[in-house]
């Protein structure tokens, strides 16, 4: 028999994905995936195929969760735009496989999977490493990670105030008009950091914006750009002063450029945290560099899928 599978687009994969479920979900996959002798997430490091002609990249993040039952991979395109630049940034696509027989279940949207577990993955990064008291966010960047960063910061913590900085100041007033929360637009980076309890650097740059001397001790940083192992967002003194977490070992020492680059030590796995085999240094200044995991979008894209056959099964 013929199995065709599933196509989700993107409004319908936003409907039916919610940080309330997803984020207990991919807490208890980062805690798997850093358990000591791991077998039960195979996730190879990502292959990457440089699109040289256009100045971008294509992704591949395959992975295999054997006790939930979930195989996927994502397809992912991204670029480094010029200023100004009408074209996307990146295109992603995920496919979900049957890890028995091997089909392809599903085919869905991979943007609003990529923003949504980007940003649930750097709150739960704020959740353990975050000042207690904070009360002063700021955003770097006003694409739609920013934009999913706001939602998912302002759904799950209560600060005092929300500051958001752009190259491009209409674009910062444009973000600040699309949210319902009063955001305050910063003219620079420096503005915007200034005494700020939790920062989020969500830019296409390729050299640091973002430098410790401006950082108020015992800040939190959530470092989502500079996904290359030659780009930066974060200078020098940040990375090398600050407490450094990731989501993966391998992954942060081969594709990250603010780790490389800064000859930084990585500290622990988000997973080391919230298995309780490494500390939550919330008094010292510290860094989640986020680059993205493939079974992060694994269990997204699952979790999509059981609310469509929920939905599908009601009707």
């Amino acid at each position: 028999m013929e199995r065709v599978p599933v196509i989700l687009l993107r409004d319908e994969v936003k409907h039916l994905l919610h940080y309330k479920d997803l984020i207990p979900r991919l807490e208890s996959a980062l805690a798997g995936f850093s358990r000591k002798n791991c077998t039960e997430i195979i996730q190879p490091v990502r292959s990457v195929v440089p699109i040289r002609k256009h100045d971008g990249y294509m992704g591949v993040m395959p992975a295999y969760m054997e006790q939930e039952g979930i195989l996927s991979t994502k397809i992912v395109c991204f670029y480094k735009r010029e200023d100004g630049s009408t074209l996307p940034s990146s295109q992603a696509t995920v496919l979900l496989f049957d890890p028995e027989y091997g089909h392809v279940k599903a085919i869905m949207d991979g943007e609003v999977i990529t923003s949504m577990r980007t940003a649930a993955v750097s709150a739960i990064s704020a959740k353990l490493l975050m000042p207690a008291q904070a009360e002063v966010l700021a955003i770097l960047g006003t694409g739609r990670e920013a934009l999913g960063h706001y939602h998912v910061f302002t759904e799950i913590f209560s600060f005092k105030e929300v500051r958001v900085w752009g190259r491009r100041r209409e674009r910062a007033e444009a973000f600040s008009r699309s949210v319902t929360g009063p955001v305050k637009v910063c003219v620079s980076v420096e503005e915007a950091v200034k005494d700020a309890d939790a920062i989020v650097t969500v830019t296409g740059s390729t050299q640091p914006i973002l430098f410790g001397k401006w950082i108020k001790p015992g800040a939190h940083v959530a470092a989502v750009g500079a996904c290359r192992p030659n780009w930066r967002e974060l200078d020098d003194e940040l990375m090398r002063e600050a407490v450094v977490y990731v989501e993966s070992r391998e992954s942060a020492t081969i594709e990250s450029g603010d780790i490389i680059l800064s000859g930084a030590t990585v500290f622990a796995e988000l997973g080391d945290v919230l298995n309780q085999t490494r500390p939550a240094l919330r008094e010292k200044t510290t860094v989640f560099k986020s680059l993205g995991s493939g079974f992060e979008d694994a269990v997204s894209a699952k979790l999509v899928f059981d609310q469509w056959e929920a939905k599908e099964r009601v009707l």
